[in-house]
């Protein structure tokens, strides 16, 4: 059953001192089932940031359709807090809340009671190994360390839907490696849907069960399904990697 529908999406936007048309979505069309890990890529500046946007209920389309869970974002927001966990390339963590106290801000928006706000945010900040780091400040903790707290806020509101924007892309390989083996294990156990926009190649094929491969501007130049067995083999992994990147360089 699909949880998001693109329908025949576009978005222009004028830029207002020239009255120049940009088109950042045009004629963009799919479905992203439930349970589904799904990776998008495309270059810079193929609309991947202004498709989340729209998905994320921030910005209106011009054209066309979105809905998730049967819902528009734009036009009825409010009805779909708490139903998607949003993940940054940068943790935007605040640094006057401790790691337990930034963990359940979403809880505190949502209006959990104060002791299933605690109860959660150390159930989670927990699972994704920082039990003993409730009370550090983001100065206090490493880029990794911090990241974690922000994946542990996205999924302690129990949200349908995660969204990763580029969630890894600014860590060490060493520790984006084991962060995102954490976070595909705890997916896997608790049947999130996940849309995670990318840039890196590799990372998308290890990351989702399909790659959505967007062009500029943002329309589906392919829609391809990773086997388990491709994660397993790196030649598949390369041969699949030179593939995407070949449709890329055609559209560019």
């Amino acid at each position: 059953m699909s949880i998001i529908n693109v329908e025949s999406l576009r978005k222009i936007y004028v830029q207002t001192n020239t009255s120049t048309t940009v088109i950042a979505i045009d004629n963009l069309t799919f479905k992203i089932e439930e349970h589904e890990i799904t990776s998008i890529v495309g270059q810079t500046g193929c609309g991947k940031s202004t498709f989340l946007n729209i998905l994320m209920g921030l910005e209106k389309p011009t054209s066309g359709k979105l809905t998730v869970d049967g819902v528009e974002p734009y036009k009825d927001f409010n009805s779909l807090k708490g139903k998607m966990g949003i993940v940054f390339q940068q943790d935007r963590l605040l640094p006057w809340r401790r790691a337990i106290d930034n963990v359940k801000i979403g809880l505190e928006v949502l209006g959990y009671p104060p002791e299933e706000q605690i109860k959660r945010a150390t159930e989670w900040l927990s699972r994704l190994g920082l039990g003993n780091f409730l009370y550090a400040y983001p100065s206090e903790l490493s880029g990794g360390m911090r990241q974690r707290v922000a994946l542990a806020r996205a999924l302690c509101i129990d949200p349908k839907i995660i969204l990763l924007d580029e969630a890894f892309g600014h860590l060490d390989e060493v520790t984006a490696s084991k962060l995102r083996r954490d976070f595909l294990e705890l997916i896997r156990l608790t049947k999130k849907t996940v849309v995670f926009v990318t840039h890196q190649l590799d990372e998308a094929i290890e990351m989702g069960d399909r790659i959505i491969v967007f062009g500029k501007p943002a329309k589906v130049l392919a829609d391809i399904r990773v086997e388990h067995s491709v994660k397993e083999d790196h030649s598949k992994i390369q041969k699949m990697r030179r593939e995407i990147q070949q449709i890329l360089d055609r559209n560019y």
